[in-house]
This record gives C-alpha cells, sequence and structure tokens, in this order.
C-alpha cells in the first residue's frame, strides 16, 4: 500500500492522525451536535477516542484504509477528520465521511478539505468513483457533498438504529468527471 500522503492548502494541513489526537477526537465525537447524524452514539469517556486511534493506526497497516486529521496550516491541532475507506482499487471506487468540530464549521474548511482528499483519489490514486452516505435531514453535509458535484443517487429507508431512533440514508456518488475542483 503506498504511504497515506500529507495534504495542504493555503489554510489546511491533513496528515495522519497520530496518538496524541485522541482528545481533540474525544472534543469532536462527543459533541452531540457532530454526532447527530452519525451511524453511532456521541462517545462518553477519552478511552473511546485513545481506541478509535489505535483502530485508525492498525487499520492503516492492515487494510487499505485513508484517515487524515484536518489541521489549520498554522496549527498542529486536531479540528476534524476525514476517512476514505471501503477502496476497491480494481473497481476505481472508495466511500468517503468526513467531521469537524463545530467551532471550524461555517467557513469552507470541509469543503477545502474534502477537495484535497478527492484530488488525491482522483489523480493519485487513479479512482473514478466516490461515495459518502449521509442522513438526509443533515442539510448542511447533503449541501457540502453536492457544492463538490456529488449526486443524490438513491435513499436507503430505514438504514440506522442510533440513539433509539430509526434513520435513513441518502446515498451519494462523485463521478471524476462531475467534481467540482473550485470553490
Amino acid at each position: 500500500m503506498p504511504p497515506q500522503p500529507e495534504l495542504s492548502s493555503a489554510r489546511l494541513r491533513l496528515r495522519e492522525v497520530r496518538a496524541d489526537d485522541a482528545p481533540a477526537l474525544f472534543a469532536i465525537h462527543s459533541d452531540r451536535r457532530v454526532m447527530r447524524y452519525w451511524s453511532y452514539p456521541a462517545w462518553t469517556g477519552l478511552a473511546q477516542a485513545e481506541r478509535k486511534v489505535a483502530d485508525i493506526q492498525r487499520q492503516r497497516r492492515e487494510l487499505d484504509m485513508l484517515v487524515w486529521a484536518i489541521t489549520e496550516a498554522h496549527d498542529d491541532r486536531l479540528i476534524g477528520t476525514s476517512a476514505v475507506f471501503a477502496m476497491h482499487l480494481e473497481q476505481g471506487r472508495a466511500e468517503i465521511g468526513y467531521s469537524l468540530h463545530p467551532d471550524w464549521q461555517g467557513r469552507g474548511l470541509a469543503s477545502e478539505a474534502l477537495r484535497l482528499i478527492l484530488r488525491h483519489l482522483f489523480d493519485g490514486r487513479g479512482l473514478r468513483r466516490i461515495e459518502a452516505d449521509i442522513d438526509p435531514r443533515n442539510q448542511p453535509s447533503c449541501r457540502l457533498v453536492e457544492r463538490l458535484g456529488f449526486v443524490r443517487e438513491g435513499v436507503l429507508r430505514e438504514r440506522w438504529h442510533v440513539n433509539g431512533e430509526i434513520c435513513d440514508t441518502a446515498l451519494y456518488g462523485l463521478l471524476r468527471r462531475d467534481f467540482i475542483d473550485h470553490a
């Protein structure tokens, strides 16, 4: 498996997740606003974040999975993450997920981070299709991927059961030729 590259823009640096990122990762995944539309509930203890960091590092070694820590260009502190998983290089496809701490939302940083990653996947890894699984009630996330060129291809009804609630999934797909690679 090729090494995971560090990606950067004027405002962001995307790097591998490290053990010392656990407290910042916990701050994101324990926030009920962030986790409202995820497929698992908000974390309740730092040990969950520490286990997740260990899982990310193991999966990076054992599987073709990429997880970037999103940081500001001038500050190494994790403010979000983006994962690329279920990569099928022979089929030219993968799935993507992302999260950003609420203090950094609404500034276009998630779009910027995803553009960096999508460029890498399409140009650096030769993929032709990226998919995203989004709760259709999460309108900001739906708008984010649509601005990048993703198309809502269908809805999987009652796909998840989280926090005592049954939730649908909106499946989005992005083909290389449809990628909107500008702000």
